[in-house]
């Protein structure tokens, strides 16, 4: 057939093939039917561990609970004569609904295949078992500090060079964010009402109509932008950046958020992370830093090539924008986890935080995008 005379039914025969392509590609890895429960963590982490590594004696094994995750739980198994550790996730509650889990299998299937993530060992009925990056796990000071905000910058720059395998647009051959779609999706989620009365008593603090209404306008103006489509991590926080010091460069943990979308937006999510859990906003950075971090992170991207400063400036003023649209994206988030998590954490407390943050910052940052030719 002569190219550019494909009918509709060969394009849903090519996105029929990629499904199956990608699919063959997941089960590439091996599946145990074991559920791991938040009651019999470690006692069903070891019944995972020893299907995957049956070599493996269960009075050598060690484990230690990890406790920074608010999504998951999370176990680090370690095989005490070789000091060989592997990570154990059991997926939180309810995140299917807002976390595409075949999508996470891709993306460390593909990092792992450019040695950017430990290797994928396993899935299990509500989880993964995958390899564990040994170092330091960074703090929120250290995402401000210079040095480790080099190697972050470095890496992000890697990280937003890689192709994921057949998910490309058949019809223009161009990367599909994902982003806009995640959203509404869970702006659509969210329920009318919540069973605990604190957490509905919160709620009603909030304008769903508005929220909705905001979010068709802020993309409108970001998309203006012309930000590139990137693989983009798209939960940089403090406590998924791992520091190796020998080497000097920073490693990215937890996959799961990874997906096309645009540049601007994974740089602006992690600039607002410098805030932590806490929402401490006086932490995001100076324009001075946030200038520097780029001119890093545009040298690795371009194989050591200087940035113009009109470069730079166009960077930032993605980053700033699409900052916007990551407290949203954490919001609606926080108002899903609201309704199905179990993990201890005042998620609809923290929504409330992250609206808030934004229409303090709004106003500012839209009139800052308006001296743009872009927009």
């Amino acid at each position: 057939m002569p190219p550019n005379t494909s009918n509709r039914l060969s394009h849903d025969n090519d996105n029929i093939s990629i499904e199956k392509s990608l699919n063959r590609l997941i089960e590439s890895t091996p599946y145990f039917d074991i559920e791991v429960s938040n009651g019999t963590l470690f006692a069903d982490a070891l019944r995972v561990v020893s299907c995957v590594f049956p070599n493996w004696q269960d009075e050598d094994i060690e484990f230690f609970q990890c406790k920074d995750g608010i999504t998951n739980q999370l176990v680090r198994v370690t095989y005490k004569p070789s000091d060989f550790s592997v990570l154990v996730r059991a997926y939180g509650k309810g995140s299917e609904l807002i976390i595409d889990r075949k999508q996470e299998v891709v993306n460390i299937i593909t990092l792992s295949a450019q040695n950017m993530c430990p290797p994928l060992y396993a899935r299990f009925r509500n989880g993964l078992v995958y390899g564990f990056i040994k170092g330091k796990v960074s703090t929120v000071e250290e995402l401000g500090q210079e040095k480790t905000a080099e190697w972050i910058a470095k890496k992000l720059a890697k990280w937003h060079l890689v192709q994921l395998p057949q998910q490309d647009s058949i019809e223009s051959n161009k990367k599909e964010q994902k982003l806009w779609l995640t959203m509404f999706k869970w702006l659509d989620q969210v329920p009318e009402k919540y069973e605990n009365p604190k957490t509905q008593s919160t709620f009603e603090t909030l304008d769903m109509k508005k929220i909705r209404k905001e979010l068709e306008s802020l993309i409108k103006k970001l998309e203006m932008l012309n930000s590139p489509i990137v693989f983009s991590h798209n939960d940089l926080l403090y406590g998924n950046i791992i520091y190796d010091q020998d080497k000097g460069e920073a490693n990215f943990i937890d996959y799961e958020y990874g997906c096309y979308a645009f540049r601007g937006f994974d740089i602006g999510n992690h600039f607002n992370e410098f805030a932590g859990f806490e929402c401490e906003y006086w932490r995001y950075p100076s324009k001075e830093f946030q200038m520097k971090w780029i001119d890093w992170y545009l040298t690795e991207n371009n194989n050591g090539v200087k940035p113009t400063e009109a470069e730079k400036e166009q960077v930032f003023k993605e980053v700033n924008g699409f900052s916007l649209a990551s407290h949203y994206y954490w919001g609606l988030w926080a108002m899903i986890q609201a309704m199905v998590s179990d993990i201890d954490f005042n998620y609809m407390d923290y929504a409330v935080l992250r609206f808030k943050e934004y229409d303090k910052r709004k106003a500012e940052v839209l009139s800052s995008l308006k001296n743009t030719n872009q927009y």
